[in-house]
């Protein structure tokens, strides 16, 4: 990686950013799904920086405890305190926690990059959560030491207090709200789900807006599956549309490239042509507004097959493209995105897919 890594520095010069810092990750035996997740979540600049922020506080009071949180912490603050702009690093703390945490990652097959997103989002927000509530817990029972006259806080008082959103809400969380509208009284019932990222059926020669079009495709519900109305208090049908009502500061887009066959008995990968924009206009908005997103990193699944293949990641720092593969670190082009649509035909060979997006809003950035 010595070479590669100057190399790299060459290749930048003058226009190295200042204070950023490119590190590969290295392989433990099949932990590329986890090593190009956890370089896309590094170049999520307002996830790191929380993060960051986060890890110091617990330092400062020496409150850090060894869960999936504070190794990935710990593992960001190795990365961006290196005094080498460039190298490569062994993520070993945070890979035996996952495998403690998790039974599923503990074998050296081939793993879901999307389905370890997935779990160490969660496994993050959970943490958060119950640091807090033990926070909060500790300052009521502190308050009602100091105040005997009777109930300080809205809990005693019979109503439940919502969690505050932690830095992953904050970075990831969108609501979908899920509007069915009675075809008989006209009666609209609105239901609001979060989410992380947006799973996508993905089709031939396709792309994502058309993909998220089709998402957001209004579904008529009859015959087996029809809908119970409250107002008719009866079976009745229906049409459902999905819609995003509060669209995430980033927004990650799973494409769904594996797919079951049940005349195979078994998933299959689905190669497909899918264009993906530099530049995204989110349209499926409940209030129609065109919100602008830029592509900042791209996972790519390179195999003809759900379980066995490899995992890269294409990432954008300060309006360069980097391509990171396990401890390989090199300087690419915007273009080499195209390289990952997927392809036209469905025999062609190639099986370097883009699999899962990362697009930042431009609301935020700005």
């Amino acid at each position: 990686m010595g070479a590669a890594s100057s190399r790299l520095e060459k290749a930048l010069g003058e226009q190295f950013p200042e204070g950023e810092r490119y590190f590969g990750l290295e392989n433990f035996g099949n932990t590329c799904y986890c090593n190009s997740v956890l370089q896309a979540l590094y170049f999520c600049v307002p996830f790191r920086e929380q993060l960051l922020e986060y890890y110091a506080n617990k330092k400062s009071t020496g409150d850090v405890e060894d869960n999936m949180l504070t190794c990935l912490a710990d593992l960001f603050f190795q990365i961006s305190n290196q005094k080498k702009k460039t190298g490569v690093i062994a993520p070993k703390r945070f890979i035996q926690r996952l495998k403690k945490q998790n039974e599923i990652f503990r074998s050296y097959m081939h793993q879901d990059a999307h389905e370890f997103l997935n779990f160490l989002l969660n496994e993050l927000v959970d943490i958060l959560e119950r640091e807090s509530k033990v926070a909060t817990e500790l300052c009521e029972n502190s308050s009602l030491k100091k105040d005997s006259n009777g109930p300080v806080n809205s809990q005693l008082n019979g109503t439940k207090k919502e969690p505050l959103p932690t830095l992953v809400h904050k970075c990831f969380q969108g609501i979908l709200t899920n509007e069915t509208r009675c075809l008989r009284c006209e009666t609209v019932t609105d239901r609001d789900e979060t989410f992380f990222d947006l799973s996508l059926d993905i089709e031939q020669n396709s792309s994502i807006t058309s993909c998220l079009k089709n998402f957001s495709s209004t579904e008529t519900l009859n015959a087996e599956d029809m809908f119970f109305c409250d107002k008719c208090c009866s079976l009745q049908e229906a049409q459902k549309i999905m819609k995003i009502k509060k669209p995430p500061n980033i927004l990650v887009i799973h494409l769904k490239r594996f797919k079951y066959i049940e005349q195979l008995g078994r998933y299959k990968k689905l190669s497909y042509r899918v264009v993906f924009p530099l530049e995204l206009k989110l349209i499926n908005t409940v209030d129609n507004s065109d919100l602008e997103y830029s592509l900042f990193a791209v996972l790519v699944h390179v195999g003809s097959g759900p379980n066995h293949g490899h995992y890269i990641s294409l990432v954008k720092s300060c309006n360069h493209w980097l391509f990171f593969d396990d401890e390989n670190v090199e300087m690419t082009d915007e273009s080499m995105v195209q390289t990952f649509f997927g392809s036209a035909q469905e025999f062609s060979g190639n099986t370097d897919n883009g699999y899962i997006l990362f697009y930042e809003s431009l609301a935020e950035k700005s």
